[in-house]
C-alpha cells in the first residue's frame, strides 16, 4: 500500500509529524482523525528514484496484493475494477505495470488464471494453476486467500533454509579473506627479518613462508581463483547433468543435506497439499509440484509417482522405492490415500516438517560453530606459532 506522511495536533495541542500508509489520501485522514489527531496535513511520500527500470516485484507484493484482491472479490466488485482500485492504492511502478497488463487482458475477455500464464515472471504454475482451479469452483477470493498462506509459509521456509548456508559460507569467506592478508603482507615482514638469522630456520615456518611467497606471487589467482571457482559451479548447475550431480552431492551432505532434504518434503507435501484443496487433479498437481520441488532429485522422484499413478497404483509406493522421502512421509501419504483424507495429512506432514527444519538449523548452528572455530583456531594459530618458533630457538639459545 501507498505511505503517506503527515503532520498533526493532538487535541492537546502538541505537534505530531509520522507516515501511515493506506490505500488512499483519504482513508489515511480518516484513520489519523480516529486516533484524536486534529489539523492533519496529509501528502503521498515521494517515490525513491530507481535505476534500472521499474523495481522488482517481490513474493511478499504479490502475497499483499492477492490478499487485497480477495477482500475485493468477497464484497462482490468485479474483476477489472478490482485492478482499477488496485491500480490507484499503489506507487509501486512495478505493479502498476502488473496491473495495467492484467486489466487490458480481462477487459479482452481472457479469464484470469488463462491471463496470470501471461505474466510468467511474476506469477509461476503453482499460482495459475490455483487460480484456475478458483474460477472454475467458484472460490476464487478463498483460493487467494490460499495461496497467501501458502506463499508467506513457503517465504519463511526458504528463508530457514537460506540461514543454514549462509552461516558457514560467510565464515569460511572470513577465514580466507583474513588467511590471505596473513600470507600476503604479514609472514613476508617476517620473512625479511629471518633472512639473516644465520640458523636452520624450524620447519613449520619454512612451509608457511613457502604458502606465503606462493600467495604473494600468485596473488592474482588468490583474488579472483574463488569467483572462478563460483562462476564455474553455477555454469555447472545449469546443465542437466551438472544440476543432478550437484543436487545429489548437496543432498547427501552431511548437516546440510539434513537441512535440505527436510526443507524439500516440506515444500513437496505444502504445495501438494494447497494444490489437492482447490481442487487440481492429482496428474496436473504431480507436475505443478515437481516443477516447484527445487531439487532434481526430488523432482525425478516425483515424475517417476506420476507415470505410477497413471497406471493405476499408489502414491505413497513409488515415493518409498525412490529412497528420497523419508520412510514416515510415505507411511502417512499410504494411510491419507486410504481414508481419502489425503489433504489433511499432507498438511500435518508440511507442518511437521518445517518444525523440524528450523530444528535441524539450531543443531546444525550448534554443531558446526565449535568446529568452526576450532578450524580458525587451528590456521590462524598455526600460522602465529610458525612465525615465532625462531624467536622462541633465539631467545633459548640466549
Amino acid at each position: 500500500m501507498p505511505e503517506f506522511i503527515y503532520t498533526a495536533k493532538t487535541r492537546q495541542g502538541a505537534p505530531k509529524k509520522g507516515s501511515i500508509e493506506s490505500v488512499n489520501k483519504e482513508v489515511a485522514t480518516a484513520s489519523l482523525r480516529r486516533q484524536g489527531f486534529v489539523g492533519i496535513k496529509i501528502k503521498k511520500k515521494p517515490m525513491e528514484l530507481s535505476i534500472g527500470g521499474p523495481p522488482k516485484i517481490t513474493d511478499k507484493d504479490i502475497s499483499i496484493f492477492f490478499r487485497q484482491l480477495s477482500t475485493m472479490i468477497n464484497a462482490g466488485l468485479p474483476l477489472v475494477q478490482c485492478f482499477e482500485l488496485l491500480g490507484k492504492g499503489t506507487n509501486h511502478k512495478g505493479l502498476l505495470k502488473l496491473f495495467a497488463g492484467i486489466r487490458e487482458k480481462l477487459e479482452s475477455g481472457s479469464p484470469f488464471g488463462e491471463t496470470l500464464r501471461e505474466f510468467p515472471d511474476n506469477f509461476d504454475r503453482l499460482t495459475c494453476s490455483l487460480v484456475e482451479a478458483g474460477e472454475k469452483g467458484g472460490i476464487l477470493d478463498t483460493i487467494l486467500l490460499r495461496i497467501c498462506e501458502y506463499k508467506e509459509k513457503s517465504l519463511a521456509l526458504k528463508a530457514k533454509v537460506k540461514s543454514a548456508m549462509v552461516y558457514p559460507s560467510s565464515i569460511m569467506v572470513i577465514a580466507f579473506v583474513v588467511t590471505s592478508i596473513l600470507m600476503i603482507f604479514v609472514v613476508p615482514i617476517f620473512a625479511e627479518m629471518f633472512s639473516g638469522f644465520g640458523a636452520e630456520l624450524p620447519a613449520p615456518t619454512k612451509i608457511v613462508m613457502t604458502i606465503s611467497d606462493a600467495f604473494v606471487e600468485y596473488w592474482y589467482i588468490v583474488l579472483f581463483g574463488p569467483i572462478a571457482l563460483v562462476q564455474a559451479i553455477k555454469a555447472i548447475y545449469k546443465t542437466p547433468k551438472g544440476r543432478y550431480q550437484l543436487d545429489k552431492l548437496l543432498l547427501n551432505l552431511p548437516a546440510i543435506g539434513d537441512v535440505l532434504r527436510k526443507g524439500a518434503v516440506a515444500r513437496f507435501t505444502r504445495t501438494f497439499s494447497t494444490l489437492s484443496a482447490a481442487g487440481v487433479p492429482i496428474l496436473e498437481a504431480m507436475d505443478t509440484v515437481a516443477e516447484t520441488s527445487g531439487n532434481v532429485i526430488i523432482e525425478e522422484a516425483i515424475i517417476n509417482a506420476k507415470a505410477s499413478i497413471s497406471q493405476g497404483q499408489s502414491l505413497s509406493k513409488p515415493l518409498e522405492e525412490s529412497g528420497v522421502f523419508p520412510i514416515m512421509v510415505t507411511q502417512m501419504i499410504g494411510i491419507g490415500e486410504e481414508t481419502g483424507a489425503m489433504e489433511e495429512m499432507l498438511a500435518k506432514i508440511a507442518d511437521f516438517y518445517e518444525e523440524e527444519v528450523d530444528t535441524a538449523v539450531d543443531n546444525m548452528t550448534a554443531l558446526m560453530e565449535p568446529a568452526i572455530m576450532a578450524l580458525l583456531g587451528v590456521v590462524i594459530g598455526g600460522l602465529v606459532i610458525a612465525m615465532y618458533l625462531p624467536i622462541f630457538m633465539m631467545a633459548s639459545v640466549v
